[in-house]
């Protein structure tokens, strides 16, 4: 969980917006944290993905293939347990997976981050 957490801030770093992060584990075996933020600029979306990219890689997550590289709406990130969708604002509204997996709970991952470094 810490990871996905991590990834939260990054996203809010590089200026992403309303970031949440999704806790899928008790839904799904597939994958167990989605961070779901919104960027303004296909440039941006992308910048916020290279940015996790890199420090994920620095841990030693290896990610699958990037999809939506050269899109202005969609881009995710699958490292296995954690999946990365950086959105368009109208992209997010139209895909809306917050809706999608409302069952999922969403973490408070400040206050998360905080705990741990305290």
């Amino acid at each position: 969980m810490l990871a996905a957490c991590h990834c939260a801030r990054i996203a809010e770093e590089m200026r992403g917006k309303d970031t949440v992060v999704l806790d899928l584990r008790s839904i799904t075996a597939i994958v167990d944290f989605f961070v779901v933020t919104t960027g303004t600029s296909g440039r941006q979306m992308r910048a916020i993905v290279d940015e996790i990219d890199g420090t994920m890689r620095k841990t030693g997550a290896r990610p699958r293939p990037i999809e939506g590289e050269n899109d202005a709406n969609w881009v995710l990130e699958d490292f296995g347990d954690i999946v990365i969708h950086v959105f368009s604002p109208d992209a997010r509204k139209l895909y809306d997976l917050e809706n999608l997996w409302a069952d999922a709970p969403r973490i408070d991952w400040q206050a998360e981050l905080k705990r741990q470094e305290a």
